[in-house]
């Protein structure tokens, strides 16, 4: 809410969380005029694509900026991906990494006044000095060179992305038999399978990324998604079998094709 444009609607895709997310929610409703939708699933494990297959179903705006519930997005953000958007690509941005310390210590007065993304508010409470504050410092023009400079490949990253909903929904959404691991990555390859091509605003869009703890994570689940994505890479896959059709009316699901 703290950002300085404009923007249609926040859809909440939410895996499974109890009555004290919906509770959150509703203050919010109440305290701000902005359309905020919130589609849940029963927790059932890590089901991250599912979910969000029903958010982009659920999204009434032609483009759709994506992060994670872990992240604060910076003030700039969504204008940051506005003027960055053009059909025929999807953005790639990143994030800034905060030490499990530093996350404990950031309070809604620390976002509303942007503190959290100063470096020195940073290095006085816990994190330390690196390369990596440039993403946080680079004005403008020097957020320009580095995007075009970095060797960083653009990938799509659920914490930092965006693209147009018809293209989501051309490739079918997310593959719902991946788990924690590089599920982010694979939907971003049958985009650029597509045909798309990507933009690279890592240095101008930014968000901080808050640690916390992934009990969700084991090696069956990862080794499983990277079968799936070296298929997708290697056999160039543009729809996924197990994507958003599975929640949509075969109606909306050709329109959005026609629109391309």
């Amino acid at each position: 809410m703290r950002q300085n444009d404009d923007f249609h609607e926040i859809v909440i895709a939410d895996d499974g969380s109890g009555s004290e997310t919906r509770t959150v929610i509703e203050r919010f409703r109440n305290e701000y005029p902005i359309t905020i939708k919130h589609v849940w699933q029963e927790d059932n494990g890590f089901q991250k694509c599912r979910i969000l297959n029903k958010a982009i179903l659920a999204a009434e705006g032609e483009y759709l900026v994506v992060s994670d519930g872990d992240c604060i997005p910076r003030a700039d953000f969504i204008a940051q991906h506005k003027k960055h958007a053009e059909p025929g690509y999807f953005l790639s941005g990143g994030y800034f990494k905060l030490p499990m310390s530093t996350s404990r210590l950031i309070s809604k007065d620390d976002i509303i006044s942007q503190h959290c993304f100063d470096k020195e508010w940073l290095i006085e409470n816990g994190v330390k000095p690196s390369l990596k504050f440039m993403k946080l410092t680079a004005g403008p023009i020097r957020s320009r060179l580095y995007n075009a400079l970095t060797t960083t490949k653009p990938t799509w990253n659920g914490h930092n992305a965006s693209c147009f909903r018809s293209d989501a929904i051309r490739v079918n959404g997310f593959d719902e038999r991946m788990r924690y691991g590089g599920e982010d990555v694979e939907f971003g390859y049958r985009l650029k399978n597509a045909g798309l091509k990507t933009k690279q605003i890592r240095y101008s869009a930014v968000c901080i990324h808050l640690d916390h703890e992934r009990g969700y994570v084991n090696e069956e689940d990862r080794e499983r998604n990277r079968t799936i994505l070296d298929k997708t890479v290697k056999e160039k896959h543009v729809v996924t079998p197990a994507g958003i059709s599975q929640h949509a009316s075969d109606g909306e699901i050709h329109e959005s094709r026609h629109h391309q």
